[in-house]
């Protein structure tokens, strides 16, 4: 089967129009029309509808979804298996959240090569919602990020925390920092709903920032106070920077590791997933 058929389907299973899923993969509407009839012929079944009213997948159709994505899925590490082959027997692309690969990747990623050689790996540092969409995608074998979306044919666990302290540049207390001095951190939806929470007169302030080395260089740039990881909370105390704020309560954010369904239970997967959360529990 040709994976340019399943990727039109999974396309027009998202625009339901022909015309929009034509426009999206820089096709003629007659070859989006062509493809999915070939699809339909190969099962003897429609998988659309067409109407005044729209597209619309039949029961055949919704149910060949979850399948067409897992051979999705499967052509492209089929494709880099075979477009990366050389001395290693397994090339792996890792995604990895900011903020964790600023403080462990180095670690992590010399654990890994040291215990598994014979694997090739690319590393993207990026955030969880574009990892989810990758993962899902198939452009990803493995990813360790903050935000699950729970995507179908996505394995998710929990592997440990990083825990993000509140300095200040001037103030050493919470009642002393006003929101105007405030940099407020949105590491994370589950991170914002905890500091929501814990400290809801700092919650609206004028500046917000999704990455530790960020606000770090704006703490340094600027001043002011705000919630960094504990590394760096050490970091600007060692460099006379800024203080812990004391009364402040610190905020946990949980890391995730994420696969697929299908390679979950994999040795090299379980390998790199146990090094990392080592790591952090460290």
């Amino acid at each position: 089967m040709q994976i340019e058929l399943i990727e039109t389907f999974l396309d027009l299973m998202e625009t339901r129009s022909f015309n929009r899923t034509a426009e999206r993969l820089n096709l003629t509407q007659s070859t989006v029309s062509h493809r999915i009839k070939a699809l339909e012929a190969t099962f003897n079944r429609k998988l659309f509808t067409r109407n005044k009213g729209g597209t619309a997948p039949t029961a055949s159709g919704l149910r060949f979804l979850d399948h067409a994505r897992a051979l999705q899925h499967q052509w492209h590490e089929a494709a880099r298996a075979v477009e990366s082959a050389g001395a290693y027997e397994r090339s792996m692309r890792i995604g990895v959240q900011h903020d964790v690969a600023e403080r462990l990747a180095g670690r992590w990623l010399a654990a890994i090569r040291a215990d598994l050689p014979e694997i090739s790996l690319y590393v993207e540092v990026d955030y969880s919602g574009q990892m989810n969409r990758d993962l899902g995608a198939g452009d990803l074998d493995l990813a360790i990020l903050y935000t699950p979306h729970y995507l179908p044919d996505l394995h998710y666990e929990r592997i440990g925390e990083m825990p993000y302290l509140l300095v200040s540049t001037a103030e050493t207390g919470i009642a002393g920092i006003r929101p105007e001095q405030y940099i407020q951190a949105v590491y994370s939806p589950a991170f914002d709903r905890a500091h929501r929470l814990a400290l809801p007169h700092l919650s609206a302030a004028p500046l917000a920032l999704g990455q530790n080395m960020a606000i770090a260089g704006l703490l340094r740039s600027l001043g002011g106070a705000a919630y960094v990881t504990a590394a760096t909370a050490a970091e600007l105390q060692a460099e006379g920077t800024a203080r812990l704020v004391a009364d402040a309560p610190p905020i946990a954010q949980i890391v995730y590791a994420a696969t697929s369904l299908r390679t979950r239970h994999a040795r090299q997967h379980r390998r790199i997933i146990a090094i990392m959360a080592d790591l952090l529990a460290g």
